[in-house]
């Protein structure tokens, strides 16, 4: 992707966001020079949790097919994780746009609920895992959505209406997209590693390649290796 292309897609994702009532906290419009700033000064969470931006094209460089814009507002570590006390929590905003695929998926660790909060409809296709993990073409899938228990055909579509929402348990297969119109996601989980926990059925990367067509108006995730030595 080219970074202008980032900058414009922050903008209008922000834009979006308000339109819904969603404002984001004040990093989220920090130029780079403030966020090294700030990481390097009173913030290091942000760069620790890996807080902020994250305009991914799966690395396939065809974003408007293919491509997911998220927002990380919190997260928890590792460490708070195996030992079971601090902060064992994430959550994150994203926006799928009308008819883009996000490609078919697992995590092995997180627990996730993806909420529909806005747009038009949410559209989950999924899958079991088999002992190996790869996908099962064949078992029922039992997920709960809004704690009512639902039972669905491997591969079958659960479409979710704004306000509704579905938990993904480790080893739960899923894709999902947008029907209608582009839809405001959230997600609460437990503590969020997308550096090691996601699973892809096909090769695809999880960020994008950037060329540097223009100076970043906001960094993303995947800068912070770069700009936090």
């Amino acid at each position: 992707m080219l970074r202008s292309e980032v900058n414009a897609i922050i903008e209008r994702s922000d834009a979006f966001m308000r339109q819904h009532g969603f404002i984001l906290p004040p990093f989220a419009s920090w130029s780079p020079e403030e966020m090294r700033s700030r990481v390097a000064s009173d913030t290091p969470s942000i760069r620790d949790g890996r807080l902020g931006w994250d305009i991914t094209d799966y690395g396939k460089g065809r974003f408007g097919e293919l491509g997911l814009v998220l927002f990380t507002l919190r997260n928890g570590s590792a460490a708070a994780l195996a030992h079971g006390r601090g902060m064992l929590y994430a959550e994150k905003l994203m926006i799928t746009a009308r008819d883009q695929i996000n490609p078919l998926h697992r995590h092995a660790i997180k627990t996730e609920d993806i909420i529909n909060r806005a747009g038009g409809m949410l559209v989950l296709q999924m899958y079991n895992s088999l002992a190996d993990g790869s996908v099962d073409e064949t078992s029922d899938v039992v997920v709960a959505t809004d704690a009512r228990l639902r039972t669905l055909k491997a591969g079958a579509l659960l479409r979710l209406a704004p306000g509704e929402s579905v938990t993904l348990l480790p080893g739960n297969w899923h894709a999902f997209w947008a029907e209608g119109a582009d839809v405001l996601m959230g997600e609460v989980s437990t503590v969020n590693d997308d550096l090691t926990d996601n699973y892809f059925r096909e090769p695809v990367g999880r960020f994008s390649t950037i060329r540097e067509d223009s100076h970043p108006s906001r960094l993303l995730v995947s800068d912070y290796d770069t700009w936090f030595p």
